[in-house]
């Protein structure tokens, strides 16, 4: 069965095919301003015909969000609630500086509007006014009204009235995206999901339309959460897309450290505009309940990840003090890094790592890359200072994905992919003491090689905020939200017997203590419906060894073996960097 998997990234888009006879195609070709252009050429690239199943990874609603290109929306609350996306919670943008703002609301406030009604715990306190919703003109509208995830009645009252008012405009009620508890989030949530609507869905449209015509089957879209969905269903709610592409680098890092024998692994993502990091334990990818987009809280399952603004597209610069520094801006695909001769003049991560000779004079994607241009853009810079400058970047949020959830990164592996990351992979591993790290033949593809791989996945969340003494309609599987009474927060606990004492443990674990007196709340249980990915072997690598220091030259990606480290082939197209 062939397989292909395409991911659009902001500097490259990748394909990668699995065909029939198990040989393993891949491209990089640049990304254009038309995404469905760059999976096609991408697709076509690969040679891919007789495809059997097609999975996608994209970026157009993360770009949609961060570039404030969604739909003109409004936003419809319990009346006296109505701007809640603009009363946010209390807590501060940044804790130390007292001048900095949010992100401003994807509504304004004069499309804020509320409906009298108000639901509580136990039911109907007020009853719904229909009347009292006032007229409107809006591309999209997002419902959140008080209490919805316990009881329904009343949003998909106030959905029915905005669709025969508006039958062109886009309605997203909160207890279809995010049936949970906490106002904000659940109200911020569907405001994305309805802001972001119109324009997905546009792109999807496209894409399935292109697609077709050129023969391929309809694509499979990548969720935030690590499998796929049907085009429909990412049409409908395209904020379960929102960390498409990283979503399917963790996913293919995971695959490769299960066959490489590590169940616990780091997956480091070194793209060109950003670097995507995240834990897997098991081997699977950890999820959250919920994070932040943007500066927009999300609450739907999503891979941990953690990302910052270094990639190697990251443009080097002097700060008023003369400090060197690296990112977020970020030269993309076009102009590029200087190196890259289309025009581009200031200097990057690329240029750097090519000035220090850890660069081949030809990309993947047949860029030629130009020394003297990179010299030129670094003209009063010291390329090895901007190298430790954008290390100290990552290393950071390694350490949020490790040691600040409690785990000692000594006992992982590190996967170092994307087009930069094996580049800086052992420098990384050095500062936090892993001894292995693995870096796969198709680096620079491993989020399609994600795709590939990924498992059909439907994910559902099930409310309940009360005694866990008094559930009795546990499933046999999931994970549940759990707290003692009181808290504020909760912490997630696969589902299992001997459940509040799982709990207790894993409080102890996290916070050094357990009340295992005190009563236990269940706050949401997590379920997720899954159809196994394709089983495929991977083609077999050739019989490799090499001491540090070396370059090698991979599939769209480079790799710097540092001194000290020895690299070894695995028979598995992976190679094992480990300390000499």
């Amino acid at each position: 069965m062939a397989i292909l998997g395409v991911d659009v990234g902001g500097t490259f888009t990748d394909a990668v095919l699995l065909t029939d006879e198990n040989e393993l195609r891949t491209a990089k070709i640049p990304t254009a301003r038309r995404q469905e252009e760059s999976v096609l050429a991408a697709a076509a690239a690969v040679g891919a015909a007789q495809v059997e199943r097609f999975a996608h990874g994209t970026t157009v609603a993360t770009n949609a969000l961060l570039e404030r290109k969604g739909a003109r929306t409004a936003f419809v609350g319990t009346q006296g609630f109505e701007y809640l996306l603009h009363l946010r919670r209390q807590n501060r943008a940044e804790l130390y500086r007292l001048c900095a703002d949010h992100p401003t609301p994807l509504v304004p406030i004069e499309r804020c509007f509320g409906v009298r009604e108000r639901m509580g715990p136990e039911g109907v306190i007020e009853p719904l006014e229909l009347g009292s919703l006032p007229d409107f003109e809006a591309e999209a509208v997002a419902v959140c009204l008080l209490f919805s995830f316990r009881d329904q009645a009343h949003e998909q009252a106030v959905a029915t009235e905005l669709r025969r008012r508006l039958p062109e405009a886009r309605v997203v009620v909160s207890h279809e995206i995010s049936p949970e508890f906490r106002e904000y989030e659940r109200a911020s949530t569907t405001a994305v999901d309805a802001y972001l609507g119109p324009v997905i869905a546009g792109y999807l449209d496209a894409l399935g339309e292109r697609t077709a015509a050129a023969g391929l089957p309809e694509p499979l879209v990548m969720r935030s959460s690590g499998g796929v969905a049907s085009l429909e269903e990412a049409a409908a709610h395209p904020a379960v897309a929102l960390l498409s592409g990283p979503a399917a680098g963790s996913v293919g890092a995971a695959l490769l450290a299960r066959r490489a024998g590590f169940e616990n692994a780091i997956s480091f993502d070194m793209g060109g505009t950003s670097t995507d990091v995240s834990l897997i334990v098991g081997g699977r990818a950890r999820l959250a309940a919920e994070r932040e987009v943007g500066g927009y809280p999300l609450r739907l399952p999503a891979v941990d990840l953690h990302t910052v603004g270094a990639g190697g597209g990251s443009v080097v610069w002097l700060d008023r003090g003369g400090a060197i520094r690296v990112g977020p801006e970020s030269a993309g695909a076009a102009p590029g890094p200087a190196c890259y001769g289309l025009g581009g003049t200031r200097p990057t991560v690329t240029d750097a790592n090519l000035l220090l000779g850890r660069l081949p004079a030809v990309l993947a994607g047949e860029i030629e890359l130009d020394a003297d241009a990179a010299a030129r853009a670094f003209a009063g810079i010291d390329p090895s200072a901007a190298l430790e400058v954008v290390n100290a970047e990552m290393l950071r949020a390694l350490r949020v994905v490790s040691v600040e959830r409690g785990h000692d990164p000594r006992e992982f592996a590190l996967v170092a992919f994307g087009g930069a990351g094996p580049l800086h992979a052992c420098a990384l591993a050095d500062e936090l003491e892993i001894g292995t790290v693995l870096v796969p033949a198709a680096a620079g593809v491993l989020s399609a090689l994600g795709l590939v791989a990924s498992e059909e996945r439907h994910d559902r969340v099930v409310p309940y905020v009360r005694p866990l003494a008094q559930v009795t309609d546990l499933p046999a599987e999931g994970e549940a939200d759990l707290r003692y009474t009181g808290q504020s927060f909760e912490l997630t606990v696969p589902i299992q017997d001997g459940l509040a004492q799982a709990f207790h443990r894993a409080h102890e674990e996290r916070y050094g203590y357990a009340d295992r007196e005190r009563e236990l709340e269940l706050v949401a249980v997590r379920t997720a419906e899954t159809t196994p990915a394709p089983e495929f072997d991977l083609p077999p690598g050739r019989p490799l060894h090499v001491e540090g220091p070396a370059t090698l030259e991979l599939e769209g990606a480079t790799c710097f073996v540092a001194p000290g480290w020895v690299g070894d082939g695995d028979g598995d197209s992976t190679l094992v960097l480990t300390k000499a």
